[in-house]
């Protein structure tokens, strides 16, 4: 599929949560065109480094673009400096990447998470550059349906497995309603431990004790 087909793909759910014990990010895999479904298998979930992942919304040639400059600058700063790239330093410099962009924007809405020696983080990045951090947070078209969800059941002091499942549950709510949102999860769990993403049937499984149909 050619570049511009590519970048117009959007329409998406993304979310962040922190836990006690580190971060957990989750995506949905569809990508539309409208009305119509173009892919059913789109990555919207990136792992930037150990201690760092990205979610991201809106157009998937930006956005892809994005995740590259992201992890080849964290690369550069572990050769550099010996040690994994803090999540303020990351997200100021997708902050500055995008406010540069301002006349041209790229148009998306991006997730930095992950832990560092400060912490467990999660920030929302606009278009225009703006980056905020907050305990939880989701993009894309289904968030409403998220928050929704996660207003209700989010807790501090959750497990990084309670975070998992309520990541599971807020997804599986804004699939049922957004058209623009579907076809399977993607769910990863940042900890001191690394980065580390639950395979599809480890998902099924708490979809099923949760009792999600």
């Amino acid at each position: 599929m050619d570049d511009k087909t590519t970048d117009l793909k959007k329409g998406t759910t993304t979310l962040g949560l922190t836990c006690k014990d580190g971060v957990v990010l989750a995506t949905e895999h569809r990508a539309t065109m409208g009305t119509l479904i173009a892919h059913k298998k789109t990555k919207k979930l990136f792992k930037i480094s150990d201690n760092i992942g990205l979610t991201v919304a809106g157009l998937v040639g930006d956005a892809q673009i994005l995740a590259r400059y992201l992890t080849a600058e964290a690369e550069l700063y572990q050769m550099k400096k010996g040690r994994e790239m803090p999540l303020r330093s990351a997200a100021t410099m997708m902050s500055n990447i995008l406010n540069g962009r301002r006349y041209y924007p790229y148009w998306v809405q991006l997730l930095v998470a992950g832990v560092d020696g400060d912490g467990h983080h999660v920030y929302s990045l606009d278009a225009a550059g703006g980056s905020i951090p907050d305990d939880y947070v989701t993009t894309g078209s289904g968030s409403p349906y998220v928050y929704g969800v996660l207003e209700d059941h989010f807790k501090d002091g959750m497990t990084t497995s309670e975070g998992a499942d309520l990541a599971i549950r807020a997804l599986h709510a804004a699939m049922k309603r957004d058209a623009a949102s579907g076809n399977g999860m993607s769910v990863a769990i940042i900890s001191k431990k690394g980065f580390s993403e639950l395979t599809d049937e480890d998902v099924e499984k708490r979809m099923g004790k949760m009792k999600l149909t």
